[in-house]
């Protein structure tokens, strides 16, 4: 599967562009600024309808526009595949596959696969569980269609039971059985998301280690551990144990939704233990770990996009993933960087096909 032509119409900075691609590689070069991580965000938004780095869809209008459009056509099992993603300001976004329209975005999801490593990818490290639990859901439900669906639901009834929680909270009253409506039916979710979560990890953990070892060359050890309210009791129970708690709160303090993923060097944070260079390697294993993940579960190369990463990297950590690259099992691969001269060099070494764009 590949992207052969993109377009893009009042998106971001661009007025109006199109690109025809090579099937391997694709390289966007040019000064910061320029609109390279730009052109990336296009090719992300077809395969999720959202951009990876503005969750302000309207933000995603060019400047003094109504309206952006992103078209693709992408070539999937010898078959010519059209995504559009379109949104007029005042209006919900459109996204189309061959111009029928997806009622549900969540229904798209899945079928571009793709994985991006970016600086971006830093939250990651520095922000809160909430980004570290948004990346195991989205490998997840690429794959899992009714992993999303239950997500869906479970932080529906989650909102629903914390709404429930501010009310009694401000009539002064309390009504037990309503709320056991609620606890169970995020009992039985919630049960479900965590045996998925945890059988996800087990076989992604040894496929990053891997990853991390071949770019490192094994002079560091790293450590991805799950960590959940529900490895020691079950979801109702915990509920019933922090009922105090969550009525003082006036939200919902356990459960699923507090999960996190604990990223360490040597057994230490390694937020605070690493170096920038080796927080990038750690980043660059996990998301060529999700690409081989999700190669292996649905039988295709998702497209990679790599935003900028080789800043930060010394000359052999590149060269361990240029190496990595010009095996078979990677597919189109879309690059920038500042550097002509660099991506140059680094893409005829891989002896694959490729265009270089000059923005």
């Amino acid at each position: 599967m590949f992207l052969k032509r993109l377009s893009v119409l009042n998106y971001k900075n661009f007025s109006d562009a199109t690109f025809e691609f090579d099937a391997k590689i694709n390289c966007f070069v040019g000064k910061n600024g320029i609109g390279k991580t730009n052109i990336l965000d296009a090719v992300y938004h077809l395969a999720n309808g959202k951009s990876y780095f503005n969750p302000q869809a309207v933000q995603n209008i060019k400047h003094g526009e109504d309206f952006f459009v992103v078209d693709g056509e992408f070539e999937k099992n010898s078959r010519s595949e059209q995504i559009l993603c379109s949104l007029k300001k005042g209006q919900k976004k459109i996204l189309k596959r061959n111009g029928k329209l997806y009622e549900k975005f969540s229904d798209h999801i899945g079928f571009i696969p793709l994985v991006i490593i970016s600086p971006a990818d830093r939250d990651l490290i520095v922000e809160g569980s909430e980004t570290r639990r948004k990346f195991i859901d989205s490998v997840i439900s690429q794959l899992d269609s009714g992993y999303l669906q239950q997500l869906i639901q479970y932080h529906k009834i989650i909102s629903q039971r914390n709404a429930l929680l501010k009310y009694f909270a401000l009539n002064h009253v309390f009504e037990k059985d309503t709320l056991s409506i609620y606890n169970e039916q995020l009992d039985a979710l919630g049960q479900t998301i965590f045996e998925k979560r945890k059988a996800f990890l087990a076989d992604f953990v040894p496929i990053f280690n891997t990853y991390h070892q071949t770019i490192t060359d094994s002079a560091e050890t790293v450590q991805l551990v799950y960590q959940s309210d529900l490895f020691e009791k079950d979801t109702l129970t915990l509920l019933e144990e922090n009922l105090s708690k969550d009525r003082a709160l006036q939200y919902t303090s356990v459960g699923i939704h507090k999960d996190d993923l604990s990223f360490e060097i040597d057994h230490f944070p390694i937020k605070k233990f690493g170096s920038q260079g080796q927080q990038k390697s750690f980043l660059i294993a996990l998301k060529l770990a999700q690409f081989d993940f999700v190669k292996k579960q649905s039988g295709e190369k998702p497209i990679l996009l790599f935003d900028d990463i080789f800043d930060k990297l010394d000359e052999f950590r590149v060269g361990k993933i240029v190496e990595m690259v010009n095996k078979e099992e990677f597919g189109q691969l879309f690059i920038s960087d500042t550097h002509p001269e660099r991506t140059e060099n680094i893409v005829k070494t891989t002896h694959q096909s490729y265009k270089i764009f000059n923005l």
